[in-house]
């Protein structure tokens, strides 16, 4: 929950899934939060204050008192090991190790190669057609591969009844697939099904893009 003044700050944008999925891992594992905006649009995260906090100059960053970490992945595994409450992830190996392969296809095969620098670029080269050809064939890559891999995994979640790390990872990009880029989902049955079941978790919802404080009205990107 995002509460001002409390003592783990998490500098987030409202449509970053980066950050997204942060902000579901603290919703996960009930921890107070203070959400600290940072307008990626109009360069703040380039500014020298925020550059300091994180020299990549991208989002999320957690500030834990002294403690300043800089990567959406690195945030939730140091999570699940200050805050071991609700786990993020199963205590079978082999369930663990499938949790981590999903979370790095998003992380590492879709998000990068369609994220708002690589957009702009195409788009300035190529054009919008050629941008958003681009994005669907790299979401397109991504989901095929996830929806072969977990087909044997899913439960009501993506491995299995309760909610762990491939689930933080697979509902923004889900988001952000069907509704900011109209991805066609008629060819992930599984995807398409998770997608609805996070619909219906509060702590998904409550981080949902549309949802956060510095959203844009009335806007559901």
């Amino acid at each position: 929950m995002a509460v001002e003044g409390s003592p783990l700050k998490l500098y987030s944008f409202w449509a970053s899934t980066c950050a997204q999925r942060v902000r579901i891992a603290l919703n996960i594992k009930r921890l107070n939060f203070e959400y600290r905006a940072v307008d990626i649009l109009n360069g703040e995260h380039l500014t020298s204050d925020y550059l300091k906090l994180n020299p990549v100059g991208f989002v999320p960053t957690l500030v834990d008192g002294d403690i300043v970490i800089a990567d959406s992945f690195a945030i939730i595994m140091y999570l699940e090991e200050k805050y071991p409450q609700h786990p993020l992830l199963p205590s079978d190996l082999v369930k663990r190790a499938i949790n981590f392969q999903a979370a790095n296809i998003v992380s590492s095969s879709i998000q990068p190669l369609q994220n708002l620098i690589v957009e702009k670029y195409i788009e300035e080269k190529c054009g919008v057609v050629e941008k958003l050809s681009w994005v669907h064939m790299i979401i397109g890559k991504g989901f095929l591969a996830l929806e072969k891999l977990l087909t044997v995994h899913a439960e009501k979640y993506a491995t299995g009844d309760e909610i762990y790390l491939a689930d933080l990872f697979l509902a923004p990009q889900l988001h952000r697939a069907i509704e900011t880029f109209n991805v066609d989902m008629s060819k992930f049955p599984l995807l398409s099904r998770l997608y609805e079941e996070y619909k219906e978790v509060s702590a998904f919802q409550d981080a949902a893009p549309e949802n956060q404080t510095d959203a844009p009205a009335q806007n559901s990107c």
